[in-house]
């Protein structure tokens, strides 16, 4: 099941998720909304020339032509440090001889002590009115580096508290959207296929990670195995990713409760 030529292979195309999850349109909103709105793109792909970067580069035009301001953390590029650290804190620790991670970046939120990396993050994410993250899925999650963006940025004081969480969440005004290829085809993402359901690894993601930090989520946009996909395939596949940024600001966010993840 874990073959990782089928999970981690980086994808030069992808499909469009919304054929099995076609999102609700949002009432009262017209192409005027979109000016003005702000988007960060966390993006996470080594190869510049990957299909990843051109869905990444798609959603930069056309959104911008929306006129939103677009602003793109290229993790890679941008050599982020995935790793959770004391390096972390600036200031001095609120308990030095037992470290904890999540209490100390707590505190040091509290007091302007986060290191200069994740305070950059967390202004772009607190700007935004939608955060798209791009990624290969890697073992049924994002890459590592993606993974230590939310570790380091999401931190309690900033994202969530207690008990300000899920709805309550302190990101509950903005909008979070997955988009990710995969190495296998779609039918191996089915309830009947060799890794379950897609909705089934989604569900950490979306509602451990982005739910419980208040974020509204929007479809996935889930693009199957574009390492073997025909080059009209992937074509395809941007032109459908395009065509669904330009509605984008009109859908409804999904339920992010157990039936739409397990009882579907």
């Amino acid at each position: 099941m874990h073959d990782k030529r089928l999970l981690l292979s980086p994808g030069r195309t992808a499909a469009p998720e919304h054929q099995a999850t076609t999102p609700n349109p949002r009432e009262n909103l017209s192409f005027s909304t979109m000016a003005g709105k702000k988007v960060l793109i966390v993006y996470a792909h080594q190869e510049p020339r990957s299909f990843n970067a051109t869905l990444k580069n798609v959603a930069v035009e056309e959104l911008s032509k929306q006129g939103c301001s677009v602003t793109v953390s290229d993790l890679y590029a941008m050599g982020f440090e995935p790793r959770a650290t004391r390096i972390d804190i600036t200031g001095s620790l609120s308990n030095p001889e037992s470290f904890n991670y999540g209490v100390e970046t707590h505190e040091a939120f509290k007091k302007g002590t986060l290191s200069s990396d994740i305070v950059a993050e967390q202004k772009k994410v607190q700007e935004a009115d939608l955060v798209i993250f791009q990624f290969p899925l890697y073992w049924f999650s994002v890459p590592a580096i993606m993974k230590g963006w939310m570790d380091r940025v999401l931190c309690q004081g900033f994202a969530f508290d207690i008990p300000e969480f899920y709805d309550s969440g302190l990101l509950k005004k903005k909008l979070a959207l997955l988009s990710l290829t995969t190495g296998g085809v779609a039918s191996m993402y089915t309830k009947a296929g060799a890794n379950g359901d897609f909705r089934y690894f989604l569900w950490p993601l979306q509602h451990g990670t982005l739910h419980f930090c208040g974020f509204k989520v929007l479809a996935p946009q889930v693009s199957f195995a574009p390492e073997y996909s025909s080059e009209e395939e992937r074509k395809a596949m941007v032109a459908s990713w395009a065509q669904r940024l330009k509605s984008l600001w009109q859908e409804k966010p999904i339920q992010c409760l157990p039936p739409w993840y397990f009882e579907q």
